[in-house]
């Protein structure tokens, strides 16, 4: 047999331990030993004889395999439930929770890209309708305000999106919108359209002539600066005629009422009053003949498209719900010798038009409106197209908080040809003779302003000292304005010591009605007198003004 023990040049090698030149003997095998040491000095097991204490258990061959898949799991044992949660965690989704997840993403995108779209139709628009940076809706910046802490809105609509309109330019439509940020209430009244006015400048009538030719008059560019101009002058020139600061300016085509009643939903329902639900007929409706065309070319084909009369605007007395349309034209219908329920023509139409636009507001707040997408989206054309104004961008939410939380019943529209003593005569005039705005002045300004001294109801005496004929009229003008009711207007005796009078001089009458008092120390800026007057004053009168030469 072949030797197979490892050899260097023909040695064997040595045992281990060996020295050489010892004398090798044959060892004597010991049986091997097959005891299990486990570390104790008393206690010996036989390899592969079980011990009782440390049997091996089903658990424990599964956690082995368990890290033989997964080096990194730990090794100490988990409880059934944490185990099962483990296993359920593997398991793969159900079809049912796939098509569950991937239809509420997919959601999700449509709502991210319906508001994109709404966002870059707002910015558009918004660059045409307000002034200021987009970036600025953020914002809720509170509105400008008078010294009597209002807001005042001038709207002016025009026809100038109807190409065959005759003084498309003209607006036929003056109301003014004042609101209280902190009370949350709110006015409106409407200035005739054919108020004689002096423009200031030359217009095309002239020097004077109908309030709505102003608007156009102002300048006749068709840029947005231009547009912007004839909004901050039309303000200032019918503020001046109602006594009132205006901050702000709106500009509106008559299409504009049509496409926002269709964006609200197609109809908006507006109480039909014929002639104000007064006169002889206080309950009759209205009917306007002159928008019969609309039905039709022929009274038979009239009849069939408008029942039962063949009218495009005939409404019974009492809420109705009108369309877009409808909507649109009862807003221009005034009276004429064919027509019902329109006795008092421009008024008419004026008080329609502010239920008209109360009843916008009101459907527009309706749960549901302004979070319908169509809506919004429809909205936002229909101010972009046909709206204009010098509202800033960050004002925006503070205006449409205001539309929301002023109620119904705080929004007053103020009758200017129904007043107990009428403010304009028939024509549209002013009942104090052409261009005498005073009493206008003084009734808006104990409805709408209510300064607290006209709660105190001041009655002053005005002479005039100046020498300079006209000037305690013009002072007492301006006072009645204010809310003071004139007593008498005259001339003021010659000074005893042959001296002229100061520029203003007031005595003080009765200490009943400090803030008037206090009012006219800051109209004037000077001390009120509390000894006799010059002259002797008797009847209601408080405060006694004598007006000196101007200094």
């Amino acid at each position: 047999m072949k030797n197979t023990r490892p050899s260097i040049d023909g040695f064997i090698p040595r045992r281990p331990g060996s020295q050489l030149g010892d004398l090798h003997e044959k060892e004597i095998e010991k049986p091997i030993d097959r005891s299990l040491h486990t570390g104790e000095s008393t206690r010996q097991a036989v390899v592969g004889v079980a011990r009782e204490e440390k049997i091996i258990g089903r658990s424990d061959l599964d956690e082995s395999l368990r890290q033989l898949d997964d080096p990194d799991e730990k090794t100490t044992r988990r409880s059934r439930r944490a185990q099962k949660k483990l296993d359920k965690k593997k398991r793969p989704k159900s079809k049912t929770k796939r098509i569950i997840m991937w239809t509420l993403i997919g959601l999700v995108i449509i709502a991210l890209g319906l508001g994109g779209y709404l966002l870059f139709k707002a910015v558009n628009a918004s660059d045409s309708v307000f002034k200021g940076s987009f970036l600025d809706i953020v914002k809720s910046d509170p509105l400008k305000e008078d010294a009597n802490g209002r807001s005042n809105f001038l709207i002016l609509g025009t026809s100038e999106d109807d190409p065959g309109h005759q003084g498309a330019n003209l607006t036929d439509s003056i109301m003014v919108l004042s609101i209280n940020q902190t009370t949350k209430d709110a006015y409106t009244f409407s200035i005739p359209r054919d108020l004689i006015v002096q423009y200031g400048q030359a217009c095309v009538s002239g020097y004077s002539g109908k309030v709505n030719v102003y608007f156009s008059c102002a300048n006749d560019g068709t840029d947005a600066a231009s547009e912007q101009d004839r909004l901050t002058k039309t303000q200032a020139f019918i503020g001046n005629i109602v006594g009132m600061d205006i901050q702000y300016g709106i500009h509106v085509n008559y299409t504009v009422m049509r496409d926002v009643v269709n964006a609200i939903g197609g109809s908006i329902t507006v109480n039909i009053e014929g002639d104000n639900g007064q006169g002889p007929q206080p309950n009759i409706g209205i009917m306007d003949a002159n928008f019969d065309w609309k039905c039709g070319a022929n009274y038979a084909k009239r009849k069939t498209v408008c029942p039962p009369d063949g009218h495009f605007i005939d409404y019974q007395p009492g809420p109705q719900v009108l369309d877009a349309e409808h909507a649109l034209y009862l807003a221009q219908a005034r009276g004429d010798t064919t027509n019902v329920g329109l006795a008092q023509s421009n008024f008419d139409r004026e008080r329609n038009q502010q239920k008209i636009l109360i009843a916008i507001r009101d459907k527009a707040m309706t749960t549901g409106t302004l979070t319908n997408i169509n809506a919004v989206s429809q909205l936002i054309d229909a101010l972009g197209n046909n709206l204009r104004t010098n509202i800033q961008t960050k004002e925006i939410r503070t205006l449409l908080g205001l539309a929301k939380d002023i109620p119904s019943d705080k929004i007053t529209s103020i009758d200017l040809h129904a007043a107990t003593s009428p403010i304009f005569d028939g024509s549209g005039q002013p009942t104090a003779g052409q261009y005498s705005y005073s009493a206008l002045q003084a009734y808006l300004n104990k409805v709408i302003t209510q300064e607290p001294f006209v709660k105190e109801e001041p009655h002053v005496t005005v002479l005039n000292g100046s020498g300079t004929a006209g000037m305690a009229q013009t002072e007492a003008d301006k006072l009645i304005a204010k809310g003071f009711t004139v007593d008498s207007v005259g001339n003021a005796p010659d000074t005893t010591d042959g001296s002229t009078y100061p520029a203003v001089t007031v005595y003080q009458l009765t200490d009943k009605k400090p803030l008037t008092a206090a009012k006219l120390k800051t109209v004037y800026g000077v001390t009120l007198k509390i000894t006799k007057p010059p002259v002797s004053v008797v009847g209601a009168t408080d405060f006694l003004i004598i007006i000196g030469p101007t200094q």
